[in-house]
């Protein structure tokens, strides 16, 4: 089954939340968005999933204010290990367990 939510990636950094919204709306209902500031992506969450798999079919590639952006169904985030360094600067990861 296919994902309601969408990673928008590729954003120009001057790219709104409103944005967005107005370019996905014409697809379906857009129940939220969220732009990673700085980051250059975003998500979208669709109503359903078929709205946001022909949003993703329809607009992956587009032009956006200047940009291509890309469009993927929005993967789980996963935990990363956390990374410190030691005195001399080597990277030594530590995980908890």
């Amino acid at each position: 089954m296919f994902s309601k939510k969408l990673y928008v990636g590729n954003l120009n950094y001057k790219t709104t939340e409103e944005k967005l919204k107005e370019m996905f709306s014409p697809f379906g209902e857009v129940t939220s968005v969220n732009i990673l500031q700085g980051r250059g992506f975003g998500f979208v969450e669709m109503a359903t999933s078929e709205s946001s798999q022909e949003a993703k079919e329809k607009l992956n590639g587009t032009d956006l204010e200047g940009r291509k952006i890309i469009i993927n169904e929005a993967r789980p985030k996963t935990e990363r290990p956390r990374e410190m360094r030691s005195e001399g600067g080597e990277r030594k990861d530590f995980r908890r367990f």
